[in-house]
């Protein structure tokens, strides 16, 4: 509120005026920041749409990146968002799931995106303090190798194998598995 307050010139009793609460005023900006986003042309087929959706959902997030730590407090969001939520439940039982099994998807499909946009914060965090060592996967010696043979092996080529991680593509792979377990009749 402080932060907020600053930037518009007030204090932060001042904007309780306006506002109730926090959350009120995060679910505002929200919803301001919703309006600003322009859907993308999303393409017939169900199973491209969902891709489409995140792929848009991703990208949009990425571009707002501090819209995770509101996310975070679990409840808020805005209506003017949903409709991404609802063409991916829509199309998941377009292509057969059931409305639970398409709610499912979507539930692990968010958790994706947001995982992946979890992480892109902390990365931005570590890089804002150049001084910080990472301990993955430097911590990792020969010594683990009996333990953890595949990562103690890849340990000091960590970078280069992560290197061209591709989020739409691994977000392609997760719908399509999670379309092939769509429930088969009889």
């Amino acid at each position: 509120m402080r932060r907020v307050a600053k930037e518009v010139g007030a204090t932060p009793m001042a904007l309780y005026h306006h506002v109730r609460d926090k959350d009120e005023l995060l679910m505002l900006t929200l919803a301001g920041m919703a309006a600003t986003v322009p859907r993308p042309e999303l393409p017939e087929d169900p199973r491209d749409r969902i891709i489409a959706t995140v792929v848009h959902l991703h990208a949009v997030l990425s571009e707002m990146i501090w819209v995770v730590d509101v996310l975070s407090r679990g409840d808020l969001t805005d209506k003017g968002a949903l409709w991404m939520a609802e063409e991916i439940v829509d199309s998941a039982v377009r292509c057969g799931l059931t409305p639970r099994e398409a709610v499912h998807a979507y539930r692990t499909i968010w958790y994706l995106v947001y995982g992946a946009l979890v992480l892109r914060r902390a990365e931005a965090r570590r890089a804002a303090d150049p001084g910080r060592k990472p301990f993955f996967p430097s911590l990792l010696t020969p010594d683990d190798a009996g333990e953890l043979p595949r990562l103690a092996s890849l340990s000091d080529r960590w970078e280069e194998v992560t290197a061209g991680y591709d989020v739409a593509a691994q977000l392609e792979a997760v719908v399509d598995g999670l379309l092939a377990r769509r429930v088969t009749p009889g």
